[in-house]
């Protein structure tokens, strides 16, 4: 039986997807650009309950991000595109030293994936004899994770990452708006079902199971803001200094999952994945951007790496990091650190520790760090009521 011919919409996307997996893509489907109702509304909820304040989204973005014509006009399909980073961990990580989220041990991803979209892109507008593609990479308000389920890509968990089949969560998204009607893949019929693992593994609660989260309570996001980590929830960071993995290494298909990841995401240095906390706490500036401007972690600055570093040697409790805090607490430029180096010399709480604090107590002229460093004292107080 000879197959009917294909449609030149068919003829584009079966180009697509082959142009896609040449450039580097694990996986690509389409979906209709059309105005998502559903995703205005639960990205609508989601700010409205404050979950993502750190980041100070609204009603306004959740109606842009749940329509691509609001940054391609005409839009009317979503080429949506996965990369698997789902790279082999390393080896144990030795004394004072911190753990980075795999997508950031590598090159930054943000260049790999725009090269890859901006490859398909270039087909597209080929075929158009115009430019009839805008892409998203992080880069415009688009529900990223909505599209790609709705295209078929994955489901979301309750982890609120997409799930691929065969690929797990370790995936990078990108997506091509295009003007160009192509034909739309069908969403899958899959979910978390009772599996709540990833619930029970985060270690703040951030995950409420009913596919939701309140980012101001996830790893990831305390460890990327740029003010101070709330101190109750400091503890719950580990030995974390850039993101979490924890709610995805739980989830079982991300454990069954294929690894497909190349060397483009393995760890660029001997470090990468697991930096010494201690080098990381004395980090300047003109390091930081050596060291990390090419990488996920080069655009937050070198404050809050080394504040994130403090407060993984105070969870260590490891006597040996008391110098470099005690150092970083009378000598950092940024207040947040040296508050954040007060909070780790409380928890460890040997007799150098105390006594840096006592020291600092009385020539620290930044409130918020007298604060820390009071708080730090008042939790010994019943053990040493008089410290000389």
């Amino acid at each position: 039986m000879i197959a009917p011919p294909l449609s030149d919409a068919a003829r584009l996307a079966a180009t697509i997807r082959r142009v896609a997996r040449e450039a580097g893509a694990t996986a690509v489907a389409i979906a209709d650009a059309t105005r998502s109702i559903e995703t205005f509304e639960r990205l609508a909820a989601s700010f409205a309950r404050g979950d993502l304040q750190t980041w100070g989204y609204d009603a306004a973005y959740a109606a842009r991000a749940s329509d691509p014509a609001a940054i391609l006009p005409g839009a009317r399909s979503v080429v949506c595109v996965a990369v698997s980073y789902a790279t082999r961990a390393p080896a144990r990580r030795a004394p004072l030293h911190g753990r980075v989220s795999n997508y950031a041990w590598s090159a930054d991803y943000h260049v790999r994936v725009r090269g890859i979209l901006e490859r398909i892109a270039h087909e597209i507008d080929d075929v158009a004899g115009t430019t009839a593609t805008r892409i998203a990479c992080d880069t415009a308000p688009l529900a990223e994770r909505a599209f790609a389920a709705s295209a078929g890509l994955g489901w979301i968990g309750k982890h609120t990452n997409l799930i691929a089949p065969s690929l797990g969560s370790f995936v990078f998204l990108g997506e091509i708006v295009t003007t160009l009607a192509l034909p739309p893949d069908i969403p899958l019929r899959t979910s978390c079902g009772s599996c709540a693992r990833c619930v029970a593994a985060c270690p703040t609660g951030a995950l409420r199971g009913d596919y939701t989260i309140d980012a101001t309570r996830c790893i990831s996001d305390l460890t990327q803001r740029t003010d101070g980590i709330p101190r109750p929830l400091r503890v719950a960071l580990g030995d974390w200094v850039w993101g979490c993995d924890l709610c995805q290494a739980a989830c079982p298909p991300t454990q069954l999952a294929r690894s497909v990841a190349n060397d483009a995401f393995a760890p660029f240095a001997a470090d990468g994945a697991a930096p010494s906390l201690v080098a990381l706490l004395a980090l300047r500036s003109g390091a930081y951007k050596r060291r990390y401007r090419t990488t996920a972690m080069g655009w937050r600055g070198a404050a809050v790496l080394r504040r994130n570093a403090a407060v993984a040697l105070g969870n260590g409790l490891d006597r040996a990091a008391v110098p470099a805090l005690a150092v970083a607490l009378s000598t950092d430029p940024h207040p947040m650190v040296r508050g954040h180096a007060a909070w780790a010399l409380g928890r460890i709480g040997s007799p150098r520790a105390l006594a840096a604090l006592d020291e600092r107590a009385a020539v620290e002229r930044n409130a918020g760090v007298r604060g820390e460093i009071a708080a730090a004292q008042e939790a010994w107080k019943p053990l040493f009521p008089v410290r000389r």
